[in-house]
This record gives structure tokens, C-alpha cells and sequence, in this order.
């Protein structure tokens, strides 16, 4: 059953790429809220904190690689909107 933090920490990474790519592409961040985006992306950067206070570097990399494409969706939400 180990397999299963790592399994839901990939699923959850990779579940920002379609968004991203698709944002990219299109700039069209208008069915996306600022808000959630901004909450979200605190949270993530917290996440890589205490994965760091902790030790825990599967916390790290994956929430460092969610934090840069979900940093990428909430910056084209800013600039586009």
C-alpha cells in the first residue's frame, strides 16, 4: 500500500497540465477564479515549506511541480484578464 502517496501525488501533479497547456495557448483564463488560484497557490508554496521542515522530498517535488504550473495559470489570469 505504499504506493499509494506517491500514485495520488502524481495524479494530483499532472492534473495541472491540461490546464496549463490549454491557458497557454489560448490566454483565456475566463472560467478560472482569481481568488481559488491565489488561495491555491499560497497553499501549494506551504505545502513545499513543511515538506522541507519535515524532509519529505516526494512533498517537495511534487508540490514544487504543481506551485510552477498552477504559478503559470494564476499569472496568465493576471495578465489576461
Amino acid at each position: 500500500m505504499q504506493f499509494i502517496g506517491p500514485l495520488a501525488a502524481i495524479l494530483t501533479t499532472i492534473s495541472f497540465i491540461p490546464q496549463a497547456v490549454k491557458v497557454i495557448k489560448t490566454k483565456d483564463t475566463s472560467g478560472i477564479s482569481l481568488g481559488m488560484y491565489i488561495a491555491f497557490v499560497l497553499g501549494v508554496f506551504l505545502w513545499i515549506i513543511h515538506g522541507w521542515y519535515i524532509q519529505d522530498y516526494n512533498l517537495i517535488i511534487a508540490n514544487a511541480i504543481t506551485f510552477v504550473l498552477s504559478s503559470t495559470i494564476l499569472v496568465y489570469k493576471i495578465r489576461y484578464k
